[in-house]
């Protein structure tokens, strides 16, 4: 029988977890001391009323820093939350068209259409036959092609124009 294996701690090991026989140690004020014997570098930490935390885990030998861990940990948090308050979810905007439609009616659904791609969202274009609409698919077709022409400057087809049972489908991604 094994023993339980214990919780994982969450960030890099500190202290007396880091379990190792040298470490690259970098001192408080920035300078690189080299390779260092783990309790020379533990005992330097504890000098300097600081702590020895792990920077490098996988490098040979590891590389290790005298740090405020609690000043460390916070600045970690903020770089995390600053990286997740900037990443954009894209999402896939539909605009329906219909083969007859109108050029008014044409012209503002491309003004959306743009509108979304400056948002940096893909669109997908979705063209709905209906009855005798559907011996025409050239009609349909050619519409999906003028407005791929109208966008080709700001964005490019992701997936070409095919049909789902009684609609045409394009999708459309910002460049």
């Amino acid at each position: 029988m094994k023993a339980p294996v214990g919780p994982q701690k969450e960030g890099p090991r500190t202290n007396r977890e880091i379990r190792v026989s040298e470490v690259q140690l970098i001192d408080a004020e920035g300078q690189n001391r080299g390779a260092t014997p783990i309790a020379e570098a533990l005992q330097l930490a504890e000098e300097a009323g600081l702590h020895l935390g792990e920077i490098v885990p996988n490098a040979s030998p590891p590389g290790c820093k005298i740090l405020d861990f609690g000043k460390f940990r916070f600045t970690e948090q903020k770089k995390a939350a600053e990286a997740r308050k900037r990443q954009k979810v894209v999402e896939v905007k539909e605009i329906k068209l219909r083969p007859g439609i109108d050029d008014h009616d044409y012209e503002t659904k491309m003004k959306a259409v743009k509108r979304f791609f400056d948002e940096g969202d893909k669109v997908k274009v979705t063209l709905r036959f209906r009855g005798r609409e559907m011996a025409h698919q050239e009609l349909g077709y050619r519409l999906l092609e003028r407005v791929r022409q109208e966008n080709l400057a700001i964005a490019k087809c992701e997936v070409e124009p095919s049909m789902e049972g009684r609609q045409m489908v394009m999708i459309l991604a910002p460049k």
